[in-house]
C-alpha cells in the first residue's frame, strides 16, 4: 500500500485491488490503512502480524464455485436459505459473498404486456419526441417545456409494513388497523411540467402545476366523540369516473395552469395523459371549451397503451412524493390530504429535472430494442454533471438508433 500510495494518499482502485489480493473487504483495507498512518505519523511501527492474520483467514476461507448458480432454477434463487442449500454451503457464507458483491442481489418487477402494435406505438412516440430538423444529422430530443403530463394515483394513510430504525431501550412502535385489506386511501391527480431554469441554473419556474384530491365535502349524520352532528367532514370519491376526471381538469388543472404560466412562457401546451378510461378523449367538446377562453392552447394527447414509462409521474416523481409523505404521521383524511400536498410542495425541482432527462434516456432504450419494455436505464451521474455544471438540457441519441428505428416502422407497417 506504501508503494502504491503519493504523498499518503491511495492510487485509485488501490483498495479494491489490495481487497481482491487478500481476499477482505474494502473496508477492512481502509481500516488498517488508516491504522498505518496513525502509527507513522507516532513514529511507532505498525505491527504487521495482522497481515498475516489476514492471509491466514484467507487460507480458511470457504470455496464457492460461482458458476454453479447458473444451473441453479430462478425459482430456488428467490431467498438465502434455499439458494444456500442449493449451493451447499451455509446462509452465514453465501450472505459474506453478497456482501462482498460476488453475488448480485436484485428486485425484480413485473412489466407490462406489449404487443407488436404496442411497440410499433412506443417507437413512434420517442421519434416524435425528437427534432425533426436534426433526424438527419445528430438527433436531439425536444426541450418539452410545454408538456404537462397528468396521472392519478392511490395514496395510503399508512402501509401495511413499515421499517424503523431504533435505539437498543426504545419501545417498537405499536400500529393497529381494522383491516389491513382495507386501509384507508384516496386518489390524487398530479400535474407537472419540465421545470425551468435560467444560465446560472437557477429555477426560474418550478412548473409544478399542483397535486388535487378526489374528495367531497358532506355533514357529518351522527354525533362521534371525533366531531358534532352537521359537522363537515372530507370523503374520498372511490370511485374516479369520467365526468370526475373533466370536472377537475377543468376547474382545478386549467386555472392552475394558467394562474402558475409565465407570462413569457409559449401559451401552446401540450397535456400528456395515460389510455385509462376515467380521461376525457382528445375532442372532448366541454373540455375543449373551457380551454378556449383565453390566449392559451391546450392540447390533450394520449401517450402509448401500457407504458408507465413514458410518463415522468410514474417514471420516479410519484415514487419521491410518496417517500416523503410515508414520513408523516397521518391518522384522517384531513392529514392525509396536507401530507401529500406538503410532499409535493417540499420536492426540489431540480428533482424533477433529472426524471425528465431519465425520460429522454428511457426513450433512448426503447428505440434501441424496437419498443420493448426489457430494458436497464443506464446511470448518468446527474448529479456530478450538474455539480460540474455539464448537466445537459435536451439529450442527443445516435443517428444510427433513429435510422433503424425509422425502418422498423416503414417495415412494420
Amino acid at each position: 500500500m506504501l508503494k502504491q500510495s503519493i504523498d499518503g494518499k491511495l492510487k485509485k482502485g488501490s483498495v479494491s485491488k489490495i481487497a481482491v489480493m487478500f481476499l477482505v473487504s474494502r473496508k477492512t483495507v481502509t481500516r488498517l490503512w488508516k491504522q498505518a498512518k496513525t502509527f507513522m505519523e507516532q513514529g511507532r511501527v505498525f505491527d504487521v502480524g495482522i497481515l498475516h492474520q489476514l492471509r491466514n483467514r484467507s487460507k480458511k476461507r470457504i470455496s464457492m464455485d460461482l458458476d454453479h448458480i447458473l444451473e441453479i432454477p430462478l425459482r430456488k434463487q428467490t431467498n438465502i436459505r434455499s439458494m444456500a442449500k442449493a449451493l451447499d454451503v451455509s446462509k452465514s457464507t453465501l450472505h459474506r459473498r453478497i456482501k462482498e458483491g460476488l453475488i448480485k442481489p436484485h428486485t425484480n418487477a413485473m412489466k407490462p404486456y406489449l404487443t407488436d402494435a404496442n411497440k410499433r406505438a412506443r417507437v413512434h412516440f420517442c421519434l416524435t419526441m425528437l427534432e425533426s430538423g436534426t433526424l438527419n444529422t445528430n438527433p436531439l430530443f425536444i426541450g418539452m417545456f410545454n408538456i404537462v403530463h397528468i396521472d392519478e394515483k392511490w395514496f395510503y394513510l399508512s402501509k401495511t409494513s413499515k421499517k424503523y430504525y431504533l435505539h437498543p431501550d426504545e419501545i417498537e412502535p405499536y400500529r393497529t388497523c381494522k383491516s389491513k385489506r382495507f386501509t384507508t386511501k384516496m386518489k390524487f391527480l398530479a400535474a407537472m411540467a419540465r421545470p425551468h431554469f435560467d444560465a446560472t441554473f437557477n429555477c426560474v419556474f418550478s412548473r409544478k402545476i399542483g397535486i388535487f384530491p378526489f374528495v367531497f365535502k358532506e355533514p357529518a349524520r351522527h354525533n362521534s366523540k371525533n366531531r358534532q352532528v352537521g359537522t363537515l367532514e372530507t370523503k374520498p370519491i372511490l370511485s374516479v369516473t369520467k365526468d370526475v376526471t373533466r370536472s377537475c381538469l377543468i376547474d382545478k388543472v386549467l386555472p392552475a395552469i394558467r394562474a402558475k404560466w409565465t407570462s413569457y412562457s409559449d401559451k401552446t401546451i401540450f397535456i400528456q395523459q395515460d389510455n385509462a378510461k376515467p380521461h376525457i378523449g382528445v375532442d372532448d367538446e366541454e373540455f375543449l371549451q373551457a380551454a378556449s377562453v383565453d390566449d392559451f392552447n391546450f392540447h390533450p394527447f394520449f401517450q402509448p397503451p401500457n407504458n408507465h414509462d413514458l410518463n415522468v409521474l410514474d417514471l420516479g416523481y410519484f415514487r419521491a412524493i410518496q417517500s416523503l409523505q410515508h414520513e408523516e404521521s397521518d391518522t384522517t383524511i384531513d392529514e392525509l390530504v396536507n401530507a401529500v400536498e406538503k410532499s409535493f410542495d417540499e420536492l426540489a425541482p431540480e428533482s424533477l429535472n433529472n426524471v425528465f432527462l431519465s425520460l429522454q434516456s428511457c426513450m433512448i432504450e426503447i428505440m434501441k430494442i424496437k419498443g420493448g419494455n426489457n430494458y436497464i436505464l443506464p446511470h448518468m451521474s446527474k448529479q456530478s454533471l450538474e455539480r460540474n455544471g455539464e448537466l445537459p438540457s435536451q439529450l442527443r441519441c445516435d443517428q444510427d438508433i433513429v435510422q433503424e428505428a425509422l425502418l422498423h416502422i416503414q417495415l412494420q407497417h
